[in-house]
């Protein structure tokens, strides 16, 4: 076992420390509890955070605490993080998410709480992390073992990654060194925390553009000017919520009076932006233009058999397969089309040899 540090203790932290190691037990019950509040609620709400943890004060880190400044502390219950709990997020917006479900959750000491965010001048950079002192709102949590438990209070920290990463380091190369830093060098590290805190807010901004554009996007599509709307993965995908094959997978289906199972169609946007569709406007181009021979081509696969059940993707496979060879593509490109669907396989040139035998039996395709 690694032999722990002496510290040159006067009796009252002594006492403090024995206060401490018999109350161990219960803060490590309190640690538990509060974490599982916070993680349950974060869960709740949906939010990503990057990690979320906790500890019990260590008895030779509260050691050195008290070597240091223990004559500020009366108590062991004066003493605000013997349980600590951090929160790291992705964005900047979220670290407020975090503290309002804090908030919720427990009793804020906001005399003993601060936010490190606020507290630099205009211009400095440096640490930014928000710390809540926290205490037991009243009858949420009971330990008949140790009723005074209730008096102890808890830290949560909430922050950033890239503010964690920056404490990291910070804390690595200055703050808790034995050497005093030189000036230039603590410049430097300021010069770093600035660039850090710019590329947090970028990304949070990025974060609320996308965001907004996703709202544009959806709107668009909701009130049909697909022309205007550019065929990515966003606009695809609200695109399909519209069941836009529908019709046609059900005039397929009606053939054999087969059942449709429904499977993603979110793989197809690679072949239809490989066919040449920009805008969801040529999607339902192809959708008007090939719908007719698209049934022919489909009727042709599964007539004279006893298929009942067929995937949702029978409709948009054949106006995919329609579109292809009306604008000119041969097998190869068939062949193309089907490794984009389904990856590198020997069996995609067997079915794009099939589908081109049908579009040439149907008058689809030129001999």
């Amino acid at each position: 076992m690694e032999e722990k540090n002496e510290r040159a203790l006067d009796l009252h932290c002594t006492m403090i420390l024995d206060e401490y190691r018999a109350m161990e037990p219960a803060l490590r019950r309190l640690e538990k509890w509060a974490y599982h509040r916070i993680k349950e609620a974060i869960d709740k709400a949906g939010l990503m955070v990057t990690a979320c943890e906790s500890r019990v004060k260590t008895e030779d880190s509260l050691a050195g605490k008290l070597e240091l400044k223990g004559s500020k502390y009366a108590f062991l219950n004066d003493i605000t993080d013997l349980v600590g709990i951090r929160v790291i997020t992705l964005y900047v917006g979220d670290v407020d998410k975090i503290a309002a479900i804090v908030e919720s959750l427990f009793n804020v000491d906001w005399d003993n709480s601060v936010d490190k965010r606020l507290t630099h001048s205009l211009d400095s950079f440096g640490y930014n992390s928000l710390h809540y002192i926290c205490r037991i709102p009243d009858g949420a949590y009971e330990d008949p073992e140790c009723p005074e438990i209730v008096n102890y209070r808890f830290e949560v920290q909430m922050r950033t990654t890239l503010q964690h990463i920056w404490a990291a380091i910070y804390h690595d190369t200055g703050y808790k060194s034995d050497v005093e830093v030189p000036r230039n060098y603590l410049r430097n590290l300021s010069r770093l925390a600035g660039m850090l805190e710019l590329v947090d807010d970028e990304f949070s901004r990025m974060r609320l553009a996308i965001s907004d554009y996703r709202r544009k996007v959806q709107g668009m599509v909701a009130s049909g000017h697909f022309d205007e709307v550019p065929l990515d993965g966003d606009s695809f995908r609200s695109y399909l919520a519209l069941h836009p094959f529908d019709t046609l997978n059900q005039s397929i289906a009606a053939v054999n009076q087969a059942e449709i199972h429904d499977i993603s169609l979110f793989p197809y946007l690679g072949v239809l932006q490989y066919i040449g569709c920009k805008t969801l406007g040529d999607v339902e181009k192809i959708i008007k233009e090939h719908g007719g021979d698209a049934y022919r081509m489909a009727v042709h696969q599964i007539g004279g058999t006893d298929i009942d059940i067929l995937t949702s993707s029978i409709g948009l496979q054949s106006l995919c397969n329609v579109a292809m060879v009306r604008k000119g593509g041969g097998v190869n490109d068939l062949e193309k089309m089907y490794e984009i669907l389904s990856g590198p396989s020997d069996y995609n040139r067997h079915r794009a040899e099939r589908a081109m035998g049908q579009a040439r039996l149907l008058g689809i395709a030129a001999e």
